[in-house]
């Protein structure tokens, strides 16, 4: 079998996402079982938010996680979303219509490692499961400390591979072969759910990519894994 194509330019990826975004809320919740939902929020929580915050969830997608930070209790005052995809963007502000969120949470076309907002902008930022498919880590990494004001909070969602041998076995078997089935059975594209498991192997451990935040200038910074360490939530403090 020919390896997964796991190159990171940002037209590539934009693409990519961009041909699956009819069906991508609907295979995010059926091969997490709908447990991404639950993974959000904790994210969220992670923020505390006080009600009065600006956040900025990068790689925003479909708006989810946005729209769970403007969901919250307190909620944030006011959310920005930026991702580089079109179709995808498209498709969360239809959202954001049906639910009459669109005065409280705007959406950018952007790049993660340029984001198109001021220094020190905003008090919190999320990223849910995109990091991994930014072309330069570090550079977002460095992005995020220049946006966020001083003090502000930072919470990331990413997959990572389990520990456990049993569960590190399961999950590999699921993750490399069951969601990759029925996420080209359903969305009709070959490369998108081979890429998924491939970045997720390919991507910075836990402990590496707690180094990169240390070296953009975070502190605080605390790694959790969440469901038997298929996920981890990353938390940081502006330096």
């Amino acid at each position: 079998m020919t390896a997964p194509d796991i190159s990171k330019s940002p037209d590539r990826i934009a693409g990519m996402f961009d041909a699956i975004a009819g069906n991508y809320d609907f295979l995010n919740h059926l091969l997490s079982a709908g447990i991404d939902k639950r993974w959000r929020k904790r994210a969220v929580r992670a923020l505390a938010l006080t009600g009065r915050e600006r956040v900025l969830d990068l790689c925003t997608g479909t708006a989810d996680l946005a729209i769970a930070a403007r969901s919250a209790t307190p909620p944030a005052r006011s959310v920005v979303g930026v991702d580089f995809a079109g179709e995808m963007l498209r498709i969360g502000l239809d959202k954001l219509r049906a639910a009459r969120l669109d005065p409280a949470i705007t959406l950018i076309r952007g790049d993660a490692a340029n984001i198109p907002i001021g220094n020190g902008a905003v008090d919190a930022i999320t990223i849910g499961f995109g990091i991994r498919n930014v072309q330069n880590t570090a550079a977002a990494c460095a992005e995020m400390r220049r946006t966020l004001a001083p003090g502000g909070r930072l919470a990331i969602l990413e997959f990572a591979i389990p520990t456990t041998p049993l569960v590190s076995s399961a999950y590999r078997f699921y993750f490399n072969r069951v969601l990759p089935a029925i996420g080209r059975l359903i969305s009709k594209h070959n490369a998108a759910y081979g890429y998924l498991p491939a970045s997720v192997g390919a991507f910075a451990s836990p402990d590496e990519f707690v180094k990169i935040l240390r070296h953009a200038g975070f502190v605080d910074i605390q790694a959790r894994p969440l469901t038997f360490g298929i996920v981890y939530l990353y938390t940081a403090t502006r330096g």
